[in-house]
């Protein structure tokens, strides 16, 4: 997908893809992951994603990145209402950095990012950004988060459906191709899978018969 696409859909309010709630897949998951309170959670291309908020509230550190300064903006004016922070923005290097204690969210290009710019992380957390990515996109994409990240422990959530029935984004995930991108340097557990159409009413308004939301816990091989 090119930038111009998500920042249109930014600048359009088409998000239908926010959650107003901390989605359940990592509220009822999150806590099987062998990480601790403190600890620093990338979250790649996060939006203005109030699971940010959540992971905040638990203890945790945050590093998201997103595309969108409109998102962001909305995302740093959310944690200073709720944590009463003053989040500091400023423009790095081309990258727009907003700070505040524990948080770093990056307006750039995830695909031009290094691991100095990420720092250190303990754990990832994506339920939007591989399956905003198109297949021939994948393979960076995850190529990408091993070189921000390196292997860490990893809360995966994505969705499958037959792909020639809908135009993503989002994109069907089917299991396999989780196989291909993590297998050689993560242990795979699948630790939720769950028919969503009838809980999908704007999916199923896009022609889906089905949509499978499945929950991945990736592990480190030692």
């Amino acid at each position: 997908m090119k930038s111009e696409f998500w920042h249109e859909r930014w600048s359009n309010d088409e998000t239908g893809f926010h959650l107003d709630e901390p989605n359940p897949a990592m509220v009822n998951n999150w806590p099987t992951l062998p990480i601790e309170l403190g600890n620093r959670v990338l979250l790649p291309l996060c939006g203005k994603s109030v699971d940010v908020l959540w992971l905040l509230k638990q203890g945790y550190q945050i590093v998201g990145v997103e595309l969108s300064e409109i998102a962001l903006d909305a995302l740093a004016e959310s944690i200073e209402e709720m944590f009463s922070l003053a989040v500091d923005k400023q423009e790095v290097d081309g990258l727009i950095l907003y700070r505040a204690a524990g948080i770093l969210l990056i307006c750039g290009d995830w695909f031009k990012l290094t691991a100095r710019d990420i720092g250190p992380v303990h754990a990832v957390y994506d339920r939007a950004a591989l399956i905003a990515m198109p297949e021939e996109m994948r393979e960076s994409y995850c190529e990408q988060l091993m070189n921000v990240a390196g292997a860490v422990p990893q809360l995966l959530v994505t969705i499958d459906y037959h792909q020639a029935d809908m135009a993503g984004p989002p994109f069907s995930v089917p299991a396999d191709q989780i196989e291909g991108y993590y297998a050689d340097s993560m242990t795979i557990d699948v630790l939720h899978s769950e028919e969503r159409i009838n809980k999908e009413p704007r999916f199923r308004d896009r022609g889906l018969t089905s949509l499978n939301e499945t929950v991945y816990r990736l592990i480190p091989k030692s």
